[in-house]
């Protein structure tokens, strides 16, 4: 199948926003906005470092990446509304493989209302995916990780290390409970797009995607807020049956375990009922984890009060791009 044939193949013929004035078919797309302030997001995703297709397929492949960059806007409190996609392809995938992928992509685009409004495609030795994503939000309503302050909560959407546990059954088969929950969380993740929008009427709230761990993104808005934040490891949300993995995997994944795609959040304290209020319309779980403190002689510290109530630093590590490539 030559390019154009491809492109015809999964070009979109009608669009679902009405932003649009022209999307795939030209040389560039056109979409006029004029009231609201437009959000972008772009993900890189190459085979076998930000994915494999061992443990993913096709469908699952496309659909999680598109989830990284809707995730993205909803950190910034934005409304998904369309993508562009530029893809690599070497010639080991086959035609059926990459309707799939798209397949994955519009499946979950569609939910949110999202167009496919154009993109690139390239021949190369691997398969490299890379989605540009826009989103809308009202005028001065983008959501800013340096938004925090001393005596504000710290909370968390979901459950925290189910995809990174899903990826260690995936590669590691036993006797597991909850198989099918875990596969779903790694392979398509949930995103928290209409509770972020939901929060539009805030005067002020900070929002962090978890797509490297939260112990990265609490450190993230610590340095971007000049701030320091304390984080209990007790209230850390996770799903009923992570109890079957060990303590050091429970420890490791919930704080460190990438591509959950859930939310950190800090809002002051005065604004928390309607968080609890925007959580339940939205059908959102959401848990308190933690508050901001005033930034110490130290700088910027995000500190985890343990189980045995020992507090120590926690240190900003978890999934770094490039320590995986050069692996």
């Amino acid at each position: 199948m030559d390019e154009f044939t491809f492109i015809d193949a999964i070009k979109q013929h009608t669009y679902k926003q009405s932003s649009i004035i022209k999307g795939v078919g030209d040389d560039a797309a056109v979409f006029r906005q004029p009231a609201q302030d437009v959000v972008t997001a772009v993900d890189v995703f190459v085979e076998n470092v930000h994915f494999s297709r061992s443990v993913m397929t096709p469908f699952h492949i496309g659909y999680r990446a598109l989830a990284a960059n809707i995730s993205d806007l909803s950190a910034m409190g934005a409304v998904p509304a369309s993508y562009l996609v530029s893809i690599v392809i070497p010639d080991f995938w086959s035609e059926d493989e990459l309707h799939d992928m798209y397949s994955g992509m519009a499946e979950l685009g569609s939910a949110y209302g999202m167009d496919l409004i154009g993109g690139d495609t390239v021949s190369g030795k691997e398969l490299t995916l890379s989605i540009t994503a826009f989103g809308y939000v009202n005028r001065n309503k983008a959501r800013y990780r340096s938004a925090a302050r001393p005596g504000d909560i710290v909370f968390a959407t979901g459950t925290l290390g189910d995809s990174a546990a899903g990826l260690f059954m995936l590669n590691n088969p036993d006797d597991y409970s909850d198989e099918a929950f875990y596969y779903r969380r790694h392979r398509m993740p949930t995103v928290n797009a209409e509770f972020a929008s939901a929060l539009d009427f805030l005067p002020r709230l900070a929002l962090n995607d978890i797509s490297d761990g939260i112990a990265n993104e609490a450190n993230e808005i610590a340095q971007a807020s000049q701030v320091s934040l304390t984080i209990y490891e007790e209230r850390l949300p996770v799903s009923s049956q992570f109890g079957q993995f060990s303590d050091e995997q429970q420890f490791k994944w919930k704080l460190f375990g990438g591509e959950d795609f859930e939310l950190i959040g800090v809002v002051p304290k005065s604004r928390w009922a309607d968080v609890l209020k925007a959580a339940d319309l939205s059908q959102t779980r959401i848990t308190k984890i933690g508050h901001v403190d005033k930034l110490g002689d130290t700088g910027p510290v995000v500190s985890l009060v343990d189980h045995r109530q020992l507090k120590r630093r926690l240190e900003q590590k978890g999934y770094t791009h490039l320590k995986q490539v050069r692996k």
